[in-house]
């Protein structure tokens, strides 16, 4: 029978131990695991066929005890075999940390801190200059049975020359009886002189006036150490303070007229403290640029609305602006308040806008279109040949207006029963042929989407005389009719008198005596 690992074992606390109980000689051993003072085993059992674990994830202190696993064959055979675990804890190197200014003459503050250390009592630490031991500290008397972090703190006054020499920490846990590996952890750092930020200037490329357009670069420059934390900001026209970016340089490749101001760079050093600015003022120059032109409420409206036209400009030094109607020889008046106001506006306040901006770097033009609107007006209707006319004969009615937009035209038939809709082709309707149905009242109704108007127009259709040439086939057909109508007229009152006298009269008796 035989326990892996050994009679001995050391681990490592916060890391997975498995001791393995092993047996041969037996088909179906069983197994039992316990301290030798029947604490808790801390770990979880898992048997096979001829073994069995105890896996402790992770070791705590709780497993420090001697684990005696227990091997049963049959009833009657029984072996034992222990296994001491003994622990320890020195998981990483000491920490070290340098407060205050390291300034010559003035204390600097060494703390070197080991962490999560057991057994504490046995820990010696060392507070080294290269190789000059400046403090040395250990922890005898400890008593503390779980895993802690212990810190040294030692304070010396640096000259001039220990500026770029190493200063060291060293931790070690020299338990002799115990094999484990490192037993001593170092954690070094140089020496720095902090000082600044100090003497903090910005420079800008190509100039602090520039043109619009161009690329403009800021750099800020100092004297810090360790280096420091520099941050730009701008000053707006109202005082407040407008955060850039966080940098030594700020760029901008395009610049605009928004950018001319007041920027500051401020440069803060978090080791001592101690923070600094400086300021450059910038003027972006240019022509003018048209920021704005527009018309409220709308650029298109109906006749009576009030118009306010606006324009606005951008430029370094201030433009002159002038708005008026392109259509206009005068100025409508110098933009002086940022707005045109066209009050109750008519159609002959419509056309296209202009505003021009000038300063002496160049001038900039802009246009925009007022639309009014207005329902048809001046409607004029032409009835061709006449209102009056006669049957067979072509009506043309004619109808022209001035609107905004452009008018369509329906021209209707009163009728009892039903409407008659009559089509229009630019403005002009045609009756052909007309007849005595045709006469009537006509409405005329010139609509669009602002309003309308309706005339009236009355038609009168009158028969005509046949025309001569049309007369002469009448008298010769009526001429004809006649010669045969008087011979038939005579041959029927001779057959009325001999009927009167015989008392009848057969017409076919009649005709045969005449022939």
């Amino acid at each position: 029978m035989e326990i892996i690992p050994a009679r001995r074992i050391v681990a490592q606390i916060g890391e997975t131990l498995v001791l393995t109980c092993n047996t041969t000689g037996c088909a179906s051993p069983s197994f039992s695991w316990r301290t030798q003072i029947d604490s808790p085993l801390g770990g979880t059992v898992d048997k096979q066929r001829t073994y069995s674990t105890l896996t402790m994830n992770p070791v705590s202190i709780v497993n420090s005890h001697s684990y005696l696993c227990t091997v049963f064959c049959g009833e009657k055979e029984k072996k034992e075999k222990s296994v001491k675990v003994e622990l320890y804890s020195f998981p990483s190197d000491p920490i070290v940390e340098i407060r205050s200014s390291l300034v010559a003459g003035e204390p600097l503050f060494v703390v070197c801190k080991v962490p999560d250390v057991y057994p504490s009592n046995r820990l010696e630490v060392l507070i080294k200059k290269e190789e000059q031991v400046l403090h040395e500290q250990n922890f005898f008397e400890d008593d503390s049975t779980n895993t802690e972090s212990k810190t040294v703190t030692h304070s010396f006054y640096p000259t001039a020359e220990d500026i770029g020499k190493e200063i060291s920490c060293v931790a070690m846990l020299p338990i002799a009886d115990m094999d484990f590996e490192p037993k001593e952890r170092v954690t070094s750092q140089k020496l720095n002189a902090n000082f600044g930020p100090q003497n903090t200037v910005i420079t800008a490329y190509p100039g602090t006036s520039t043109m619009e357009g161009h690329p403009l670069n800021l750099t800020c420059v100092t004297e810090s150490n360790p280096p420091p934390q520099i941050v730009w900001r701008k000053q707006l026209a109202n005082e407040s303070i407008q955060h850039l970016i966080e940098d030594s340089a700020f760029f901008i490749p395009h610049t605009h007229f928004s950018d001319s101001g007041l920027y500051i760079c401020e440069v803060i050093n978090l080791v001592t403290n101690k923070t600094e600015k400086a300021t450059v003022d910038i003027v972006i120059q240019g022509a003018p640029n048209i920021a704005e032109l527009s018309i409220e409420p709308s650029t298109t409206v109906q006749e009576g609305k009030n118009v306010s036209i606006r324009c606005s400009a951008e430029s370094n030094p201030p433009p002159k602006i002038i708005l008026r109607r392109k259509s206009d020889s005068a100025d409508l008046g110098l933009y002086s308040e940022g707005r045109i106001l066209l009050p109750s506006v008519t159609f002959l306040n419509g056309g296209d806008y202009e505003c021009v901006a000038e300063n002496k770097f160049g001038r900039h033009k802009s246009e925009i279109t007022l639309n009014v609107e207005f329902p048809p007006r001046n409607i004029t209707v032409l009835v061709h040949p006449s209102e009056n006319v006669k049957e067979g004969e072509n009506v043309t009615i004619t109808c022209s207006t001035y609107s905004n937009p452009p008018a369509q035209m329906v021209l209707k038939k009163v009728h009892r029963e039903k409407e008659i809709i009559l089509p229009s082709v630019n403005g002009t309707f045609i009756l052909y042929n007309v007849t005595k149905n045709d006469t009537g009242r006509y409405l005329l109704d010139v609509f669009n989407e602002v309003g309308n108007k309706i005339k009236v127009i009355e038609i009168g259709v009158v028969g005509r005389l046949e025309k001569p040439d049309q007369m002469i086939p009448l008298i010769i057909a009526f001429s004809s009719v006649t010669a045969v109508a008087v011979p038939v007229a005579a041959i029927l009152i001779y057959v009325s008198r001999k009927a009167k006298i015989n008392g009848s009269y057969s017409l076919v008796k009649a005709l045969r005596l005449k022939v």
